[in-house]
């Protein structure tokens, strides 16, 4: 079974008022729109839903401004938040649901969290309510008891997110790490010296580190390879060194630009063997920093990684547009009466006439589907 993400609705979430259904498509979904209109609160859900899921909600709260920054307009106006996620494969049909409401201390409860379950030998779905008036998610502390929840809790811990726009003189991604902490790719790339280590000695995983270093070299020629042997001082912790080609000096993750830094970390992430790759993976503005023909090979790594994974993107990026085709593509609006963000994905159909003498990025930039200020 081979369940995929085929939509998401929300209601009460950040800039969503009333409901509003996303719709996620099988292989990459392109969020397009004008600064503000709400495009990054569909990728925040994702950062959120990955600490509830984990157990860490309130965490997560707390660090991104408690329960009013949450709520549409805050609590006095949307005391509670709807959010539902719906699955198929086939005649497979699954539906994760929860409401969250703000409650004393400024924290976030939950008021429903909700799993069905149908396929084509019942008419009816299998319903699983959970325990309500908690501060956190059910699905981890009861995880052995049930396996729908197991079910549920691999398909929602596969949806990861990742922004890599952090390349300060403190990032993680700089600094050394704990070589055994290679299991997985951290969000903010953080561990990506152990990470790529790891593919590389892994069975199998060296003609993965291959391509890597190839997308690598199509953005920065004179890069040979990394240099990822285990600190001299310390064996258990891994640098992100590497060299140029025909030099035989060493140079630190310190000595990148930040855009190469964060093609690196893209390219790693997109490229990874099929065995590690998270089943969604959520990007924000990956083309942050990057050159126009970096875009491109951007772009295509995404198209490949869509082959095992859904990619979701927010992207303000015209060139990066025009990579896909139109019904990729989700324009995100703000409607000024109700005050909330709409969401429409374009019919490559009805563009048809104008997708003959127009690209996508002209006919945005053209406001002729949408998404524009």
């Amino acid at each position: 079974m081979d369940l995929k993400l085929n939509e998401i609705s929300l209601v009460g979430y950040k800039s969503i008022g009333s409901e509003q259904k996303i719709p996620i498509n099988n292989d990459v979904t392109v969020l397009i729109g004008a600064n503000g209109v709400g495009k990054s609160n569909i990728v925040s859900f994702f950062q959120m839903l990955g600490y509830a899921v984990s157990g860490s909600l309130q965490l997560y709260v707390g660090e991104h401004g408690f329960s009013h920054s949450f709520l549409h307009y805050g609590s006095k106006q949307t005391p509670q938040l709807r959010a539902s996620m719906k699955f198929y494969d086939g005649d497979v049909k699954s539906e994760y649901k929860f409401s969250l409401s703000s409650a004393a201390n400024d924290i976030l409860i939950y008021t429903e969290e909700t799993l069905s379950y149908r396929d084509s030998q019942h008419t009816k779905p299998y319903i699983l309510t959970m325990d309500v008036g908690n501060k956190e998610s059910q699905l981890k502390t009861k995880l052995n008891q049930n396996k729908t929840i197991r079910v549920f809790y691999r398909l929602l811990s596969g949806c990861r997110y990742f922004q890599f726009h952090d390349t300060s003189k403190e990032a993680k991604i700089k600094d050394n790490g704990y070589i055994g902490d290679n299991r997985y790719l951290h969000d903010d790339a953080g561990n990506l010296a152990a990470f790529l280590y790891g593919i590389k000695i892994k069975k199998g995983g060296l003609m993965y580190y291959n391509r890597i270093i190839r997308y690598i070299q199509q953005v920065f020629p004179q890069f040979d390879d990394f240099v990822m042997q285990p600190a001299v001082h310390n064996d258990n912790y891994v640098n992100l060194d590497w060299r140029e080609k025909g030099n035989d000096n060493i140079f630190g993750a310190h000595q990148l630009s930040d855009g190469t830094l964060r093609f690196m970390a893209l390219a790693t992430l997109l490229l990874q063997p099929e065995d590690t790759m998270p089943p969604i993976i959520v990007l924000d503005e990956p083309e942050l920093g990057l050159h126009p023909r970096a875009i491109d090979i951007l772009a295509g790594m995404i198209k490949k990684a869509s082959v095992n994974a859904q990619i979701v993107i927010a992207t303000q990026s015209p060139r990066l547009i025009d990579e896909f085709e139109a019904d990729k593509i989700v324009v995100v609006e703000r409607d000024n009466v109700d005050k909330c963000s709409t969401f429409k994905k374009l019919d490559k159909n009805q563009l048809e006439d104008w997708l003959k003498d127009y690209t996508t990025s002209e006919l945005w930039d053209k406001n002729i589907i949408g998404g524009r200020p």
